[in-house]
């Protein structure tokens, strides 16, 4: 069974790349063969951070993400993650629409995910409502709180709609808070989550003994909610 990730939450800025990138390098440590597509024209993070992982996937025509598909019953155990760029929603709404891409997959055997990227806001919780509107129940979905982006999340829990999703078969995972210094770093190299760990030269990274380490314990945690899902 082959199975394709699509990192969303249509609200700019709340961390969908991160979670991409995030899961690009637990698929490259656990040694799960991937493939990644960037839907992002100017600020691609897989295409900046992954470049031998990931090919570009521009939202411009009816077609562009036919190759997501191809990719997927090409080899069945290679992983395909998606990383859409905001407000790609619609687009990838009418995509799933005009080819059936819902009925294509139960019948090859692919699992479609969608990754609900949140911050702490209101938005967020609109746009979840709006999806889950539109494809719940037809989609798996992983709900992601982002803690770099807010950690009191009150406004999803008090409107109905985290447990509206539960209860439609969604998971809930976590993904902690890492100071934005320490995150602008890493993102300053343009290299790998891997890369900026495993790099001792302080002059050029600007990150000590430590700081890598707590960037290694960050890693090590979102794994920890990675590994509760069937990936």
């Amino acid at each position: 069974m082959s199975f394709i990730h699509f990192i969303g939450g249509e609200k700019g800025g709340v961390g969908k790349s991160l979670v991409a990138r995030v899961l690009a390098q637990y698929f490259i440590d656990e040694n799960i063969q991937f493939v990644g597509f960037d839907t992002d024209k100017s600020h691609g993070a897989l295409l900046r951070f992954y470049a031998d992982f990931a090919a570009p996937a521009v939202l411009d025509q009816h077609d562009s993400l036919d190759p997501i598909i191809e990719q997927a019953l090409e080899d069945p155990q290679r992983r395909v993650l998606v990383d859409l760029a905001a407000q790609t929603q619609q687009s990838l709404g009418q995509w799933l629409d005009d080819a059936d891409v819902v009925g294509l997959a139960e019948e090859h055997g692919l699992t479609l995910t969608w990754w609900h990227v949140m911050d702490a806001g209101r938005d967020s919780v609109d746009l979840l409502r709006q999806w889950l509107d539109q494809f719940g129940g037809r989609i798996k979905l992983v709900i992601v709180l982002n803690e770099l982006r807010g950690d009191r999340f009150e406004i999803l829990e008090a409107s109905g709609e985290l447990a509206r999703a539960e209860a439609l078969g969604a998971s809930v995972i976590r993904l902690r808070r890492l100071p934005d210094a320490t995150m602008q770093k890493i993102d300053r190299q343009s290299a790998s989550f891997w890369a900026a760990i495993n790099h001792h030269d302080r002059a050029a990274t600007g990150m000590g003994m430590l700081e890598r380490q707590r960037v290694k314990v960050w890693l090590h945690r979102a794994y920890g909610e990675l590994a509760k899902l069937a990936l």
